[in-house]
């Protein structure tokens, strides 16, 4: 279903996840990435929701990014990405985790849904993302002796 989103997202040539890695991610010995299947009546696969942990240092406790949500298209509207989103809202309230964020591309029509549900845009936030030969040149400039991975 993820090589299905990005086909949805109109980049499908820009997804290479493998089963393989699927599977590390999820159920290696130290999983940082956490997963929901939503089934239908039958028990058919027909959503997902991928997520981590982050942190808010203002409020200082854990709160749950959502990297990828994804329902098929034949079973939108029949309640299975509400019941993935009230799922990690329990874990959140559950755990003491005092937000659900994620991002979609501006064009994508769930936002009516998330406004549905009560998720408010935020505006005032812009997202930033260093990836390839950028990301690669920056690296290179890192000094020999690495900042301590806590500070």
């Amino acid at each position: 279903m993820v090589h299905e989103l990005a086909a949805y997202e109109r980049a499908p040539e820009q997804c290479h996840l493998t089963e393989e890695q699927l599977d590390a991610a999820l159920f290696g010995p130290s999983p940082a990435l956490y997963g929901h299947v939503a089934v239908d009546p039958a028990g058919t696969p027909v959503g997902f929701a991928l997520w981590f942990l982050n942190f808010s240092t203002w409020a200082g406790v854990h709160g749950i990014y959502l990297e990828d949500l994804y329902v098929r298209p034949a079973a939108r509207g029949t309640g299975a990405g509400r019941a993935l989103l009230a799922t990690l809202a329990a874990i959140c309230v559950e755990r003491g985790y005092r937000r659900l964020d994620w991002s979609m591309l501006a064009w994508n029509p769930a936002a009516r849904f998330y406004a549905a549900i009560g998720a408010g845009q935020l505006e005032e936030w812009v997202s930033y993302r260093l990836t390839g030969p950028a990301l690669h040149d920056l690296a290179a400039q890192a000094t020999a002796a690495p900042a301590h991975p806590s500070a």
